[in-house]
Parts: structure tokens; sequence; C-alpha cells
């Protein structure tokens, strides 16, 4: 089973090709998405961890379009004080299918020759 464990806005993901993740909005005017930052990638010849990132990998995916995500509320209060307030946020998020996972193998054979 080929995934990878990729890292934006600040998180890690598992992924695998065909999947469908939900992320911190991306400004991705074309609709192609391509995340360099590849922590660990792993195939059927092996497990390849990097050192922070995997040299060459990269993990390509298209924009789905953006959304808002579920409302959090958010509540204070102090007793005896009379003190309450309440705040409410949605995160801006878009979603994003991974259709190829690159270990960067082939590109490097393919600029030599």
């Amino acid at each position: 089973m080929k995934y990878a464990v990729i890292k934006t806005g600040g998180k890690q993901y598992k992924v695998s090709e065909g999947d469908v993740i939900e992320i911190d909005k991306l400004a991705a005017a074309d609709g192609k998405v391509v995340f360099e930052e590849v922590l660990l990638l792993s195939t059927d010849a092996g497990v390849k961890v990097g050192k922070p990132t995997v040299k060459g990998a990269k993990v390509e995916g298209k924009s789905l379009g953006d959304f808002k995500g579920e409302k959090i509320r958010v509540s204070k209060f102090k007793s005896k004080v009379r003190y309450r307030r309440v705040s409410g946020f949605r995160a801006q998020l878009s979603k994003v299918q991974i259709e190829k996972i690159n270990e960067g193998k082939a590109e490097t054979a393919a600029k030599k020759s």
C-alpha cells in the first residue's frame, strides 16, 4: 500500500492516492495543489523517513472547493460576578483530492537522460 505523510497548515495528514482530505483553506486558483513537505513515504519497496522531509518527493492533488467547517462555540463564565461571554468560530477549509504520490526517483532519472 502506497501512502505518504504530508505537512500543511501546521498539521500532518496521512494520505493515499484517491483520498479526499479537508485542510485549512488554500489559495489554489487553478485547482491544482502540490505538497512539497512530505515527511514519510511508504511504498512496496519500503519506507522512507525524511530528515525533516523526503528529498524529491511530492504529493499532487486537485482542489474540490472551499467551505466553512462546523461552528465551535466558546464560552467564558465567572461565578458570582455575572460575567458571561459566548463567541463562535467557523474554520475556512478546503477539500482536496489526492491524485498522485511522486517518489522523486523517476524525475531525477528523466533529468539525467
